[in-house]
């Protein structure tokens, strides 16, 4: 195999390993992205593969049924959530915004500190606890408790499901973002539950670990789908290896940027009451001025 030959099979190496991330990260199924892209399951594979030419038409495609811009996909270098998200800002930024930041950029300019505010906000996969956990710590506190996805469907009147039938993934990921910027700006303490997801899209995960003290909920794979299927959201068909497989590989792509959370609670092997306890616990001691704002070992 020449030079050339062997670079552009590291290159489409490279690409599928990329679109294979991406894919998992977001919890979509090669099935679910054939189903919203239009190509076949096989081309899909193809392509996770490194195998044969790519079409740039196509290759948009698949980026456009993940959300997901096509230069981040094709980029000669893995680019750092930081650059994706300054990047995002500054194309929807004004002439003074982008004037400020190259200002700070330049160090000529100084950035006030915000004043911390008694917001919470938990991530963490599909049966994590998100909703029973935030809400059991909310009654606690006396504090409001508001789940992202409910909040989307009643500022577009409109299921989540109907939303992605009409807008597709990147026009859900716009409203999401739309309702967590008016939710950071609400008064009064919150506890918000979001989606499992939220942490693939740069810009709005950073929007809510900058306005939120974030924790992540964390459990085994195991927990995850036995929560998942008590809840009724897993059919009793298919294989359930693979379906705890795939689990593992959604979770083992996001850990990383769960990580990013300021907190760390672990759900796994214990009853719901002491789950909450554990919430409770974190958040308390996150606004009773003990800590110091650093990250916590889990609880």
């Amino acid at each position: 195999m020449t030079d050339a030959a062997q670079h552009e099979a590291e290159f489409l190496n490279e690409l599928g390993r990329r679109v294979r991330h991406a894919r998992t990260v977001r919890g979509l199924s090669r099935k679910l992205l054939s189903q919203t892209s239009g190509l076949s399951e096989r081309y899909i594979a193809q392509l996770e593969g490194g195998q044969g030419n790519v079409s740039i038409i196509l290759l948009r495609r698949v980026a456009n049924a993940m959300g997901m811009r096509l230069d981040d996909l094709v980029a000669a270098q893995e680019t750092s959530s930081d650059w994706r998200v300054v990047r995002d800002l500054l194309e929807q930024a004004s002439a003074d915004q982008i004037a400020l930041a190259k200002s700070a950029l330049a160090g000529s300019a100084s950035v006030d500190k915000r004043v911390v505010r008694r917001r919470v906000a938990v991530v963490g996969l599909r049966g994590a606890g998100k909703s029973t956990l935030g809400r059991m710590a909310a009654a606690h506190l006396g504090w409001r408790f508001v789940e992202l996805n409910t909040e989307i469907e009643r500022e577009n009147g409109l299921s989540v499901g109907e939303i992605f039938a009409i807008y597709g993934q990147e026009g859900y990921r716009r409203l999401e973002q739309k309702a967590l910027r008016q939710l950071a700006e609400h008064p009064g303490p919150m506890v918000l539950a979001t989606g499992g997801s939220i942490v693939a899209e740069p810009l709005t995960y950073d929007l809510l670990l900058s306005s939120f003290y974030t924790i992540w909920l964390k459990a085994r794979p195991e927990e995850h789908l036995q929560r998942v299927r008590d809840q009724g959201h897993v059919e009793g068909k298919g294989d359930p290896t693979s379906v705890l497989e795939d689990l593992r590989a959604v979770l083992l792509s996001r850990e990383p940027l769960y990580a990013r959370a300021s907190a760390v609670v672990d759900t796994s092997d214990v009853p719901v009451d002491v789950m909450a306890g554990r919430l409770i616990e974190v958040i308390e001691s996150r606004f009773s001025g003990t800590d110091n704002g650093g990250k916590r070992p889990a609880a």
